[in-house]
């Protein structure tokens, strides 16, 4: 219970500081950059320790076969990978020359390293955010009166529509059936499809049930901060019953069972409006962001990492100062 309030806390300075302070200048882009620098920095130091170029003692950075570098556990490692890889996207789509080969270096290595976590969830946010990328950036080629019937428009329309045949083509698993698509998807799982998924999805099915359960026990007001979930009665490997108390591994279960539906209906306003704000401002990358943190939270909670609300401060700055203004009527102030 500390550590989530003091987590909360922290979390919420850091994203009143920031929406506070930053502006859409100079400052807020210097930032990101800084923030992607030292990320990368960050990134070839855990590579170099997991490959043994260099050594920390007591860093372990492998989870038996999944990378997670300095992070507790490869979901953590995986989530930064996610966000900002979208954030040096957004920079790449913003910059020219250098930088944006720089920001589209820092992408790729993001994405690199988060494959090497073996995350089911970043595995199917990647899948998910690079089909909507590709929609985003056709809609805004074909709208936009600058780009409109270009050689650009009809180069995107044909690189959508080979797409999904063209990566079918160069899979060799990839055939028209669907049991080979379903093995082709197994087969990109942490374990292949095997037994340790499935255990896992059951145990997820398990949490989400009974969080669901807890919050409506509560009048749906919640819990306060903390895991208040019991594991089902199985052993560890020492054959050990596990008695501590867990989380549903599930941002909206989680906030309804710690701050109930009101918090709930607060936390996904909150991203939904942005992530509208953002596509009504054409910031494509930004709006992929938001599409990767909603597809995390569904099996993880994400609240507690300050990257999440400093990618949230980030896209509402950037969304309101891009966005269009609303029509306002003339007002006669004679008449006031």
């Amino acid at each position: 219970m500390l550590h989530d309030a003091f987590a909360y806390l922290v979390v919420a300075a850091l994203s009143c500081l920031v929406a506070a302070t930053m502006k859409t200048d100079g400052a807020l882009r210097r930032l990101q950059w800084l923030l992607i620098t030292f990320w990368n920095i960050s990134l070839v130091m855990q590579i170099a320790l997991g490959w043994r170029f260099i050594r920390l003692p007591s860093v372990d950075p492998w989870f038996w076969e999944r990378f997670r570098g300095w992070s507790e556990n490869p979901n953590q490692l995986a989530l930064y990978c996610a966000l900002l890889a979208a954030l040096s996207l957004h920079l790449a789509l913003s910059a020219r020359g250098f930088s944006r080969l720089a920001a589209l270096l820092s992408c790729l290595a993001s994405l690199v390293v988060g494959r090497l976590t073996k995350s089911d969830a970043f595995l199917g946010a990647m899948v998910l955010c690079t089909a909507v990328f590709l929609v985003l950036r056709l809609w805004s080629w074909l709208t936009l009166p600058e780009h409109r019937y270009s050689l650009r428009s009809a180069a995107a329309m044909l690189i959508v529509v080979a797409f999904v045949p063209l990566s079918l083509s160069l899979t060799p698993y990839a055939v028209a059936t669907v049991d080979h698509v379903g093995s082709l998807a197994a087969s990109m799982t942490k374990d292949h499809g095997g037994e340790g998924t499935m255990r896992t999805a059951s145990l997820r099915l398990y949490l989400w049930q009974n969080a669901l359960k807890l919050g409506l026990e509560s009048g749906s007001l919640g819990l306060g901060p903390g895991p208040h979930l019991w594991k089902p009665k199985i052993a560890d490997d020492d054959d050990r019953p596990l008695t501590r108390p867990f989380e549903a591994h599930n941002t909206a279960l989680d906030i309804f069972t710690q701050g109930g539906l009101l918090g709930v209906i607060a936390v996904y306003g909150l991203f939904a409006g942005i992530f509208l704000l953002v596509l009504r401002a054409k910031l494509d990358a930004l709006a992929v962001l938001m599409v990767a943190l909603i597809f995390f939270s569904m099996t993880h909670f994400i609240p507690r990492h300050p990257i999440v609300w400093f990618a949230v401060a980030v896209s509402l700055i950037l969304g309101l100062e891009r966005a269009p203004l609303p029509r306002r009527a003339d007002w006669n102030l004679n008449h006031v």
